[in-house]
């Protein structure tokens, strides 16, 4: 087992303020005490600097840091773009997709309740009419993102391996799959399709916020 990194607690506001040299220390200073501040650090030299200084200045810097990363991350994200997402309230469930302008999030289109069906599948259709869209619309560069990479595959491999069984409630949903699969057949792609960094820019601009 590799051994643990030791690591200095700095306790600004806190029961007993100061420097602590494990985490069972420094939580007895802080729990449950209100406004507490406090902060990890590798070294007892960084703990020590830090302790002689406001904790707003050493936190709040981080944070700072932490923003401009992420701003200089989401300076990657092409906003004359499409976002599509789907959402789905079980599994199987209730299911709807919808596409957005990815900078001013204007819903583009949207469609459902679809029942008994799955959010990959509902993934897979967003992105086909998101394509099928854009062809209609003379638009062949423009990018679509989508945060699905089960959706991706089955775009590449104009195959959708799902295992959701067709039934009298979501035969619709499988007319719609066959269609999407023919179109992609007949049609050859020109937009480029872009996995969304979710990690690094947040949910999807689609997203249904439901999670």
């Amino acid at each position: 087992m590799a051994k643990r990194k030791k690591k200095y607690y700095v306790v600004w506001i806190g029961v007993k303020p100061g420097i602590y040299e494990s985490w069972d220390e420094c939580r007895a200073q802080i729990t449950a005490f209100p406004g507490a501040k406090y902060k990890s650090f590798k070294t007892k030299q960084e703990a020590e600097s830090a302790f002689r200084k406001s904790p707003a200045d050493v936190i709040q810097r981080k944070t700072k840091s932490k923003s401009k990363a992420a701003d200089l991350t989401k300076a990657n994200i092409l906003w004359n773009s499409l976002s599509v997402d789907a959402a789905c309230s079980g599994n199987p469930g209730i299911m709807e997709y919808r596409g957005v302008h990815t900078k001013t999030r204007e819903e583009i289109f949207r469609k459902g309740p679809y029942y008994d069906a799955t959010n990959n599948v509902g993934e897979f259709l967003a992105l086909v009419h998101g394509l099928a869209l854009l062809k209609k619309n003379d638009k062949p560069d423009t990018i679509i993102y989508t945060d699905s990479r089960t959706a991706l595959s089955w775009i590449r491999n104009m195959k959708v391996k799902t295992t959701l069984k067709r039934n009298d409630k979501n035969d619709e949903v499988f007319v719609m799959i066959d269609k999407a699969l023919k179109w992609l057949k007949n049609n050859p792609i020109t937009n480029p399709i872009i996995k969304w960094d979710t990690k690094s820019w947040g949910e999807i601009p689609a997203d249904f916020g439901r999670k």
